[in-house]
């Protein structure tokens, strides 16, 4: 069973409780919760860290973080070299990030968001896959430009 990762700061935990099940039964995958674990105040950028760190170094191929927004989020996850965060706020944007930029990362916002809309952005998500082409060759342009600038964990 493949397994993907997830995490959510205080405003993402009750969206990213709803997600959890959903994934494991529609799509068969194992969830691996990197917290929060309750609605008690806590600060994104720890939780965004631990996921964003993790598909860097290649030790999973996905994951999703979910907070109010999702910009602070996206900000932190993007840090990371491999990491290409997509914050998505509609399925076309979701379609998108797959087929073009190859994200591995959906980041998602909560006060913008309601479950079912979620849901429908996370399959399209999970489902869609890269183009490759020359999406690719921007791909490796990006991954060059990680490496000239010294992004490396």
């Amino acid at each position: 069973m493949k397994t993907i990762l997830i995490a959510a700061d205080h405003r993402g935990f009750t969206l990213k409780d709803k997600l959890k099940p959903y994934l494991e039964k529609v799509f068969s995958l194992k969830v691996k919760d990197l917290g929060t674990y309750s609605k008690h105040p806590c600060d994104y950028p720890l939780f965004a860290y631990k996921l964003a760190q993790q598909i860097s170094q290649g030790k999973y191929s996905r994951g999703i973080l979910i907070c109010n927004t999702g910009i602070g989020h996206a900000i932190v996850a993007n840090r990371f070299s491999r990491v290409r965060a997509a914050l998505c706020y509609n399925v076309r944007a979701a379609r998108f990030s797959r087929q073009h930029n190859d994200s591995n990362v959906l980041v998602l916002g909560s006060g913008f968001l309601n479950s079912e809309t979620a849901k429908r952005i996370l399959g399209v998500w999970l489902k869609t896959e890269f183009l490759g082409g020359r999406h690719k060759r921007r791909l490796n342009q990006i991954a060059k430009l990680e490496k000239e600038m010294g992004y490396r964990q």
